[in-house]
């Protein structure tokens, strides 16, 4: 714990402090609008954060000199404490009363007046000097050993997972039973009521491509472990093979490769909490099912090695293309019945294709409906939100009007493929477009850019270019 050095969040802000310090004065000698502009918000965080240095450091000080008298106090009983048993082992009757009814009651006191000062302290917000050891500083230990986000091992469970099926549903657009089947499986296994000795949950992705299987994996593994990185992805047409069994959980003693590890062991040893997704699993040789049957049956796997993995804290998800054209033939089932209908022949030919003992480990088998011209243009703000994102940091902000919005949605909507279409026309109808504009000197850094659709195509007009639309092929 922090007694006597700087605290961390202190430091922390002291050190960007000095980072952006060291950036105005570099500013200082620009001549140009944006770096004009850039002071000006230097400027601005300079004072904020100077500010927020000096509440900090000024609450650090009281703390460390409240926290220091709470020390002399309990050095001072623990010396009375000795100097009672003294004058009791010399029978001094008057001292040992003098002592303990006196000196020491007053102590005790003055040491839970201290102790309610210090509780009503940590009330306010974590306390920057600290005497003891906490359940948060045994978290962020155990964090930098797994990986798994302090704040997910602190916060109560109960709370993160009643929001788990809105937040799926903000990233994956027209998938409503897919995303509540993995919500309710995810929130059974955190109750208990699943097997323990299982992985958190297994599943099969059915659908077309572009329908949001792999975004909604993303979603899952974002949501859970706070991070996408924590997405262990893995395509089953390498394993075609029945000698690329090896490759994923390692080579045997002797052969080539022993030393390197599996592909899915490995990643899975060192990233305990994740989520695995085999993507096209019918492509896979049948060993590797092998494998399989037992992660999702012992939720452990031994690797080449002898080592034991463990996969209990896992997410196992499969995705297929098994029976897409059934789906695009019902046209995504965009009614119950439809669904439902569309639902039986698909799983029909999923049983046809998958040995019984393989789909009876798997908690839930999920189709997924073609998207509609609907799903679509919700799809539309997702992609443009995430591309006005990556534009930020050249203070670029883009601004679509409902007309473009809806003609790129048209225009990106293919029944068969689904939104992966919708990705290259952003690609070529607006990117592209900006692109050209960035480089001839049209658009520049911190520029408002309105696009909208004219008698070609869309136009993007700069507020403080030309004037003049430009369309764009």
């Amino acid at each position: 714990t922090e007694i006597d050095s700087k605290p961390e969040e202190l430091d922390e802000v002291d050190r960007k402090l000095m980072q952006l310090e060291i950036e105005r004065e570099a500013l200082r000698k620009e001549s140009d609008a944006a770096s004009h502009e850039r002071l000006a918000r230097l400027e601005k965080e300079i004072a904020e954060l100077r500010e927020s240095s000096n509440a900090l450091r000024v609450r650090w000080e009281a703390e460390k000199g409240a926290s220091g008298a709470f020390r002399r106090l309990r050095e001072e009983i623990e010396q009375t404490k000795h100097e009672i048993a003294k004058a009791e082992r010399e029978y001094d009757l008057n001292k040992v009363a003098e002592l303990r009814y006196g000196k020491l009651a007053e102590l005790e006191r003055r040491l839970a007046q201290e102790e309610g000062q210090l509780a009503t302290r940590k009330d306010g917000g974590r306390p920057l000097h600290k005497e003891e050891v906490d359940e948060e500083d045994i978290a962020e230990v155990v964090s930098r050993w797994t990986g798994i986000p302090v704040a997910k091992l602190v916060e109560g469970e109960r709370e993160k997972l009643v929001h788990l099926a809105e937040h799926l549903h903000r990233r994956v657009v027209g998938q409503g039973e897919a995303v509540e089947a993995v919500a309710d499986a995810v929130i059974r296994a955190r109750a208990g009521i699943k097997d323990p000795n299982r992985p958190i949950g297994s599943f099969i992705f059915l659908g077309p491509t572009g329908v949001g299987k792999t975004e909604l994996a993303r979603a899952l593994a974002e949501f859970l472990f706070d991070s996408e990185q924590a997405l262990v992805r893995l395509d089953m047409s390498e394993y075609m093979e029945k000698h690329t069994v090896a490759r994923l959980i390692g080579a045997p003693p002797g052969y080539v490769g022993y030393e390197e590890g599996g592909q899915l062991t490995e990643a899975v040893r060192r990233r305990p909490y994740c989520v695995i997704l085999f993507d096209e699993i019918e492509k896979a040789h049948h060993d590797v099912f092998n494998v399989l049957l037992q992660i999702l049956d012992d939720g452990r796997l031994t690797d080449g090695q002898g080592r034991t993995v463990n996969f209990k804290n896992t997410v196992v998800i499969m995705t297929s293309n098994l029976g897409s054209q059934l789906v695009t033939a019902h046209r995504g089932g965009t009614d119950p019945e439809a669904y439902e209908a569309m639902r039986r022949d698909v799983l029909e030919a999923l049983r046809q294709h998958f040995r019984p003992e393989f789909l009876n480990r798997v908690d839930d088998v999920v189709v997924f409906h073609a998207l509609t011209r609907a799903d679509l243009r919700a799809i539309v703000d997702i992609q443009l939100a995430r591309l006005e994102a990556r534009l930020s940091d050249r203070q670029l902000r883009l601004e679509f009007t409902a007309a473009a919005r809806d003609f790129l949605a048209e225009r990106g909507y293919d029944p068969v493929y689904g939104a992966r279409p919708l990705k290259r026309v952003i690609q070529t109808e607006v990117e592209t477009a900006l692109a050209r504009r960035l480089i001839a000197g049209e658009v520049r850094d911190g520029d408002r850019i309105v696009v909208d659709v004219g008698p070609s195509g869309l136009t993007l007009q700069s507020a403080r270019g030309n004037g003049r639309p430009a369309a764009h092929p």
